[in-house]
């Protein structure tokens, strides 16, 4: 239910539309192009959760394969930031489509405002204990699963056809197009990685991780494809790419009027403040982690509490900021390229590191790696065409990311080293 809940929440509601602009009417096809994309990526994050697992999830696999340097820090990083994009991908949704109980967001003010508070809401929740959010979260699970299944549904049975037109080649774009809409699509499945958090929660882990995993995608699978063709239904492409940020709810008003938008952006509602809830949750455990682990610098600032604590904090503040001043097609693209190269080194990290370990076959880690660049590759060439700004954000981002935790390893390293030889000389 957790990693069913977060992917829901990540990805659908926005996604749609933004994929629809970018690949034109053959946007419900790239969700499925994105699952078999994502059905090959899991299975080294199934191996590895069976042969280790650890309420750590990516960070602690990352560090099995590379041990205490560069490529642990960095890649764990990138899946950090990733996950932060993500919880303020969900919040500029929460706040698109609560606006359409008033008409939309004209002066562009309020969708911002909106999204930050959830984030402030959901921080509060989070300061209160683990056992109150895997509850909320779960129960908010239950409810938007429901109800994206009967948006699915009820907009697939109501549509005039299912036909979807593609007469018009422009409508279809290109290859570059597809695959930029794919890579947009693995946002809506990446949730899974959530999964590799409940190590040390989940009755028999070796066997139950790997399995949640798999049904958690194959539920999503049945759940995206239903709605994209609810939505190509029931909207022309033009309506779509107009109404990217909440096509859901716009698709629901021809097919179930006003009180179908209600429900719609009620459910919206509810996915977007569980998913954030659940996510900044696991990201902060992720980030303490990683500090315990002395791969991040640490500082109090002056703050009371554990680590964690603290680690909740930057979380919400780096969320508030991208909520705050980055459109969501932005906040998708940033995300998209942090992922794909997390993922790539997962999957390289098999191959070289812990194929033998845990017992895995090489044809599928190569596969992978083959489809995370095909879409990586197709997704940049479209934003180096469109935006090339977000490219440019990404690539110094990573430069920074890399180069200081280059030389906050080094100091560890030397402190570590200057520390033995003390001791070293207080035995003698």
């Amino acid at each position: 239910m957790l990693g069913t809940g977060v992917m829901i929440g990540a990805g659908i509601f926005a996604l749609t539309g933004q994929m629809a602009q970018m690949t034109g009417v053959l946007f419900p096809l790239a969700f499925l192009a994105a699952a078999v994309i994502v059905s090959f990526s899991s299975y080294s994050y199934i191996k590895i959760s069976n042969a280790y697992p650890s309420a750590g999830g990516i960070g602690m696999y990352l560090h099995k394969a590379y041990g205490n340097r560069l490529p642990t820090a960095f890649n764990a990083l990138l899946m950090y930031f990733s996950m932060v994009i993500a919880q303020s991908f969900l919040a500029r949704t929460f706040g698109a489509y609560t606006m359409q109980l008033f008409g939309g967001d004209d002066t562009g003010m309020m969708v911002p405002v909106l999204g930050v508070s959830l984030i402030v809401a959901a921080f509060l929740v989070n300061l209160s204990g683990n056992r109150w959010i895997q509850g909320v979260a779960s129960f908010i699970g239950i409810l938007k699963i429901g109800g994206i299944l009967i948006f699915g549904l009820v907009g697939v049975w109501i549509a005039d056809s299912l036909a979807v037109d593609f007469s018009s080649s422009r409508e279809t774009g290109d290859v570059g197009n597809f695959l930029g809409a794919t890579a947009l699509g693995i946002l809506a499945f990446k949730g899974f990685t959530t999964i590799t958090n409940s190590g040390s929660e989940v009755k028999d882990p070796t066997r139950n991780v790997g399995r949640a995993i798999v049904i958690s995608i194959a539920a999503c699978v049945v759940i995206y494809t239903l709605v994209g063709f609810a939505v190509a239904s029931n909207l022309s492409l033009a309506e779509i790419i107009e109404t990217r940020d909440y096509s859901l709810a716009a698709a629901a008003r021809p097919a179930l009027g006003e009180y179908g938008v209600w429900f719609t952006v009620a459910i919206a509602m509810m996915a977007t403040a569980g998913g954030i809830l659940a996510s900044i949750f696991a990201v902060s455990r992720m980030l303490a982690m990683l500090t315990e682990m002395k791969l991040v610098p640490h500082r109090h600032f002056g703050m009371p509490g554990s680590i964690q604590k603290h680690t909740l904090v930057y979380t919400v503040v780096l969320g508030l900021v991208l909520t705050a001043f980055f459109d969501l097609s932005r906040i998708a693209a940033l995300g998209i390229v942090f992922y794909l190269i997390m993922d790539i080194a997962i999957h390289w990290g098999v191959l070289r590191y812990l194929r033998e370990d845990i017992n895995a076959k090489a044809w599928v880690p190569v596969v992978a790696i083959l489809l995370d660049l095909l879409a990586l590759g197709g997704f940049v060439w479209v934003k180096l065409n469109t935006d090339p700004f977000v490219i440019g954000v990404a690539v110094v981002a990573m430069i920074v990311i890399a180069v200081a935790e280059q030389i906050f390893l080094k100091r560890t390293s030397e402190a570590r080293d200057a520390e033995g030889d003390e001791s070293h000389k207080g035995h003698h």
